[in-house]
């Protein structure tokens, strides 16, 4: 997976593996990572004041198109993580996550490359918005700045 280099600060996000993220032998579950990156998502999206229902409202949403990950090194129940992302410039109407789980020691234990798009919902109809609307350019081009702490 290629890395792209970044050095705007990253949105971060920290969490601690609960019982309810891990298989019996108390290993985070590979599909609990996807929840995390969500999360990471839409915790950043209200940091820059545009908390994910008031999209829903205006028929917008951020479907997944393209989700890469990789597992570097097992989470174990109780371990405390940060989630450290950021939103890359978007490629067409493809906005772009790049994500990183670091432990308490600063290892990378999962990294993963998100690609969403912003579809408009029209009743059963989606359509791709290739430039977003006034509404949220603003807060999206925030995302990609990055926290300014």
């Amino acid at each position: 997976m290629v890395t792209e280099s970044v050095t705007r600060l990253p949105w971060r996000l920290n969490k601690r593996v609960l019982p309810q993220h891990t298989d019996h032998g108390g290993v985070m579950w590979h599909g609990a990572y996807v929840g995390w990156l969500e999360e990471a998502r839409v915790e950043a999206l209200a940091a820059v004041g545009l908390p994910y229902r008031l999209m829903a409202l205006e028929g917008l949403e951020m479907p997944v198109v393209r989700l890469e990950m990789s597992y570097k090194r097992a989470l174990m129940h109780g371990d405390q993580v940060v989630l450290q992302s950021h939103a890359l410039e978007p490629e067409g109407p493809r906005w772009r996550w790049q994500t990183q789980l670091l432990r308490a020691d600063g290892n990378c234990a999962f990294e993963a490359h998100v690609a969403l798009v912003l579809v408009r919902l029209n009743g059963d109809r989606r359509q791709v918005l290739r430039r977003p609307p006034a509404s949220v350019a603003g807060a999206l081009e925030l995302l990609i700045q990055g926290p300014s702490q």
